[in-house]
């Protein structure tokens, strides 16, 4: 869609029995416009910075800010840190000064009757 003139978007439009409009968007930004929600081991701002360096759309985080030693201020920066996420320097400032991250969990210490599933190998 992003090479296509108006005529053929318009007739792609009709092949693909989407909207017009929408075809319009997606030729212009190059993506769909549906959100990519990173969720899940969330706990620092470089991690909600990478996810969104990934393509994500948004971050969902939990526990990561709430198991931290600080989630005000955690909270501030990982927010800051998905709307600055292409700004290195900007992503330095906002981690400066945070205290220790939600340790994580070695699979090997969880039981295996209370893991919700197996990962890797």
């Amino acid at each position: 869609l992003t090479t296509m003139n108006q005529d053929e978007l318009m007739a792609a439009s009709k092949d693909m029995g989407a909207p017009f409009d929408l075809i319009q968007q997606v030729a212009k930004s190059g993506k769909l416009p549906v959100p990519n929600f990173a969720a899940g081991g969330i706990a620092t701002p470089a991690d909600a910075s990478l996810m969104m360096q990934l393509g994500a759309e948004t971050v969902f985080v939990g526990s990561g800010i709430f198991a931290s030693e600080d989630p005000p201020p955690r909270a501030k920066a990982i927010v800051d840190s998905v709307a600055y996420y292409k700004d290195a320097s900007k992503l330095v400032e906002i981690s400066t000064g945070l205290k220790s991250a939600m340790k994580g969990l070695d699979m090997s210490e969880i039981p295996e009757a209370e893991r919700l599933q197996e990962r890797g190998w």
